[in-house]
C-alpha cells in the first residue's frame, strides 16, 4: 500500500502530479480546511504532510499515528513543536535557500517605500492634492551613504545588507548573531552589541528567527534608544517587536518610521492604526510572495517528502537527532 501524503495548499497541478506518481495524495486548499471531517480523516491516515500556516499541536499528532515527516512550504517553524516532533520520531523539513534573494529584495522594498514615502505619497497624487511643486512637507530621506543595522545576519540578513553596501554604498553593522568574517571582509560589516546598533543605524531591520529569546526582542526600551530621524524595518515575524510600543514610538513621533511585512497578529486586525499612520508602509506578509519564489519553495517540500518515504535523505531537514537515528 502506497505511503499517504496530505497536502494543504500551496502545490501546483504539476507538484500534485509527481507526488501522485508514487504516493496517495489527499489534496486541501489551505490551513483553513483543518477542521473539515475529511481533512481529520486523511489526517489519521497520512505519513507526511506539507503545506505552511497551519499550527500543528499535540492533539493533531495524536490523530496521525503514522506520520513520518512533515514538510513545511517556509522557512520558519514557530507552527511547529519541533522537540515534540523529535521526540515522537516525526521528521520536520523546510525550505531555505529558495527565497532568501526575494524576502531580500521585500526588505530592501520597504527600505526604500520607507525612506522615500513612497505609499503615503503616491496616495499624494491619486486622491488630486498634487496642485503645485512639493515642499519640505514632501521630503523623505536618503537610503544612499547611510547606516544600514541588522538584527540577525543569517542568509537572508546578509543579502539585505548586500544590496545595501554594494548597491547603495551603506555603513552595515550586525548585532544578534555570530561572527561572519568573510562577510564582514566583502561588506566591510562590522559586529557589535544590539544597544549600539540601535544607536547608530538610521535603518533597523530584524530578521530573526522566532524564538523564545527572541520575542519582543525590541520593545520599548529597545526602540527608545533609536535615533528620531531611525526607520525600523521587520521582516522577521510580528511577535520579535513589542506591537503595542512600536505604536507608541511612531505615533510620538521617536522614530521617523517603519516598513512592516509581518505583525503580531495576522491578518491585521481592523482595528490595528498601523495600516493608517502615514508614516508605515504595511504590507500583508508578502516577503517570498513571487510566483517563482513560491513554486521553489513548494518544489523543495515535495522533494523533501519523497527523498524521506523513500528512505533517503531529505535536503533541508529541521531535527536532526531524528535524521541521525533513521539515516545512520
Amino acid at each position: 500500500m502506497s505511503p499517504r501524503i496530505l497536502t494543504y495548499g500551496r502545490l501546483s497541478d504539476a507538484q500534485l502530479a509527481e507526488l501522485r506518481e508514487q504516493f496517495h495524495v489527499d489534496a486541501f486548499d489551505g490551513p483553513g480546511d483543518a477542521e473539515r471531517p475529511e481533512f481529520r480523516e486523511a489526517l489519521g491516515k497520512a505519513h507526511a504532510l506539507i503545506g505552511a500556516g497551519l499550527n500543528i499541536t499535540s492533539e493533531m499528532l495524536d490523530a496521525a499515528p503514522d506520520l513520518t515527516v512533515i514538510a513545511s512550504i517556509s522557512v520558519g517553524v514557530d507552527n511547529y513543536p519541533v522537540e515534540e516532533l523529535t521526540r515522537r520520531g516525526i521528521l520536520l523539513c523546510n525550505t531555505p535557500d529558495v527565497l532568501t534573494e526575494t524576502t531580500a529584495d521585500t526588505g530592501f522594498a520597504l527600505i526604500m517605500a520607507s525612506a522615500r514615502r513612497v505609499v503615503e505619497l503616491a496616495e499624494y497624487v491619486k486622491k488630486g492634492d498634487w496642485q503645485a511643486g512639493i515642499g519640505a512637507a514632501q521630503f523623505g530621506t536618503d537610503v544612499h551613504g547611510k547606516t544600514l543595522g541588522m538584527v540577525g545576519f543569517g542568509r537572508i540578513g546578509q543579502a539585505v545588507a548586500r544590496r545595501g553596501a554594494l548597491g547603495f554604498g551603506m555603513k552595515i553593522l550586525y548585532a544578534n548573531a555570530s561572527p561572519k568574517p568573510e562577510i564582514e571582509k566583502e561588506l566591510g560589516a562590522r559586529r557589535c552589541e544590539l544597544d549600539e546598533l540601535l544607536q547608530s543605524a538610521d535603518f533597523v531591520c530584524t530578521i530573526v528567527p522566532l524564538t523564545a529569546d527572541t520575542r519582543h526582542l525590541i520593545g520599548a526600551r529597545e526602540l527608545g534608544l533609536m535615533r528620531e530621524s531611525a526607520i525600523f524595518i521587520n521582516i522577521a515575524r510580528g511577535q520579535v517587536v513589542d506591537e503595542a510600543a512600536l505604536i507608541e514610538a511612531l505615533q510620538e513621533g521617536r522614530i521617523r518610521g517603519a516598513g512592516l511585512d509581518v505583525f503580531d497578529k495576522e491578518p491585521l486586525p481592523a482595528d490595528s492604526p498601523l495600516p493608517h499612520m502615514a508614516n508605515v508602509v504595511a504590507l500583508p506578509h508578502i516577503g517570498s510572495a513571487t510566483h517563482e519564489t513560491r513554486n521553489a519553495m513548494a518544489q523543495r517540500a515535495v522533494d523533501n517528502v519523497k527523498r524521506t518515504l523513500n528512505g533517503e535523505r531529505p535536503i533541508s531537514p529541521i531535527n536532526a537527532e531524528v535524521l541521525s537515528r533513521r539515516f545512520t
